[in-house]
């Protein structure tokens, strides 16, 4: 029996026995913590629901799947309440690059859709690890795999080298900028994923490290439009354009460091793309001062022909940590016009640099007061907004309140989980990088939410596949997913 299929028994075995899933209608008050931005009060209820898939799980083509927090989004349509307290609906997970601990691969961009049965539990009273996997049922049903318009696979090498751009850009939107390829003789494009908004015509947007760029492709999987940021961000090396992320850049995003975050407001047809720390020029090549990261919008209200424009881009200045380094921002997601959720993070927990993890927020960001640079002297690489992390006097920041810790000791122990030694099963994931949200439609909550996110696990299983080939990394490190209730009273 394989680990999956036995997870699986158990979790139907321990169904069949006399629950302890409360059904409350609502979590337990004294589970909910609050914050007040800009006149309103929002509303973390706890959590709610924990799921996973085993490391060693396969996807469609074979290999292990893994690095499925990388991003997620729910099917559009899909998210469906049940008369029985529970909810269903579809998650599209995007995993990075593949299997990279020794080393980047040769890994085609793809998605997963994974259905779940989501059974919220409200309860003060812990939950066994095993009992807690009833909360979040989850089911792999397939992938789809990513090309480029010649239906060419994409690649998830280091990019160390640039595909010239062809003639016509920016006024041809059928044309590219310069591109990341492996190298010379390699010449697929190569694409370290990160974000992933999909749109209701089944296009769907995802963001990458390497450019860092925003691609748009079609319901098949292949690439239709390519957005380059402003030249400030992107990566120069001796004036040229590096995309490669082993090293950092003179100026732009700095090395891995690129467009981890993607979100849509759809009542403005506004998509919204940050990095993950501060450009090199704004102190991104060191933690100390690299917390003042770089939001943009872009218009994509017209048709795909029309290559969307810059209409904004604000400064946010991202939390340290109590050494004074920077929590990179993992993922951004749009709440209502001027607010968003981002989340930011230590790289400690299971398949971390440690067990014990100090900060892992999904926090709140308000850029009602912040000042709008787009357009302006700070999208030249030669003009820092904030050099050696000294924000320019001319500029407001945004706002950033902490709000939902995924590392509570009090929730996490009503799951089974822990942060912090020992290192096992229970031990809380390392590296969350995924948002997604869905209304509940309770009527006595109307602003009430459900916030998934999900860990990429880096791919790390003693029994993986990668390109065929057999792996075993030392260390089993399942995909882990969390919801959360939360109250957006602006949402």
């Amino acid at each position: 029996m394989t680990r999956f299929a036995l997870l699986t028994a158990l979790v139907n075995a321990a169904a069949s026995l006399a629950s302890p899933l409360a059904a409350l209608a609502e979590p337990d008050p004294s589970l909910a913590f609050s914050v007040n931005v800009d006149g309103h009060t929002f509303i973390n209820k706890g959590l709610v629901a924990f799921g996973l898939i085993p490391s060693n799980f396969t996807d469609s083509t074979g290999n292990t799947l893994g690095g499925i927090g990388s991003a997620i989004a729910l099917s559009i349509g899909s998210f469906v309440a049940k008369s029985d307290g529970t909810f269903t609906g579809t998650i599209i997970a995007q995993p990075d690059r593949g299997f990279n601990v020794d080393g980047t691969i040769d890994y085609q961009g793809r998605q997963h859709e994974i259905d779940f049965v989501l059974n919220p539990y409200y309860s003060t009273a812990a939950l066994s690890f095993t009992q807690a996997q009833q909360t979040l049922q989850l089911q792999y049903k397939g992938s789809l795999l990513y090309t480029e318009r010649q239906g060419v696979r994409t690649s998830g090498l280091d990019a160390l080298g640039v595909r010239a751009a062809q003639s016509g850009f920016p006024s041809n939107p059928d044309s590219d900028p310069v591109m990341p390829i492996p190298n010379s003789t390699f010449t697929h494009l190569t694409l370290d994923l990160e974000g992933l908004v999909l749109n209701a015509d089944g296009t769907f947007w995802v963001s990458d490290e390497y450019g860092p760029y925003v691609y748009r492709f079609d319901s098949t999987g292949a690439l239709i439009q390519t957005i380059q940021p402003p030249d400030a961000i992107v990566p120069l090396i001796n004036g040229d354009v590096d995309f490669t992320s082993v090293d950092d850049p003179d100026t732009g995003r700095a090395g891995n460091k690129g467009f981890e975050c993607l979100t849509v407001d759809e009542s403005t047809n506004t998509l919204w793309v940050m990095l993950q720390s501060a450009t090199i020029q704004d102190g991104g090549n060191k933690k100390s001062n690299s917390r003042y990261t770089r939001l943009l919008s872009y218009d994509i209200s017209q048709p795909a022909t029309v290559r969307p424009a810059l209409t904004a881009e604000y400064v946010v200045p991202l939390p340290q940590d109590s050494n004074g380094d920077t929590l990179a921002s993992s993922e951004i997601s749009f709440v209502s016009e001027n607010l968003f959720l981002v989340l930011s993070r230590d790289t400690n927990g299971h398949g971390g640099d440690d067990t014990k993890s100090t900060y892992k927020g999904i926090d709140l960001v308000n850029i009602t007061s912040a000042t709008n640079i787009a357009g302006s002297s700070f999208d030249s690489h030669k003009n820092p907004v904030a050099k050696k992390g000294k924000l320019d006097k001319s500029v407001t920041p945004a706002v950033y309140t902490a709000f939902v810790s995924l590392i509570n000791s009090t929730q996490l122990a009503r799951f089974g989980l822990h942060n912090g030694d020992p290192s096992d099963a229970t031990l809380i994931d390392a590296k969350w990088e995924s948002i997604a949200l869905a209304p509940i439609g309770d009527a006595q909550n109307p602003h009430d939410f459900f916030l998934f996110t999900a860990a990429d696990n880096d791919f790390i299983t003693t029994q993986g596949i990668s390109q065929g080939q057999p792996y075993n990394a030392g260390l089993d490190n399942d995909n882990q997913f969390l919801v959360f209730r939360v109250t957006l009273p602006t949402r």
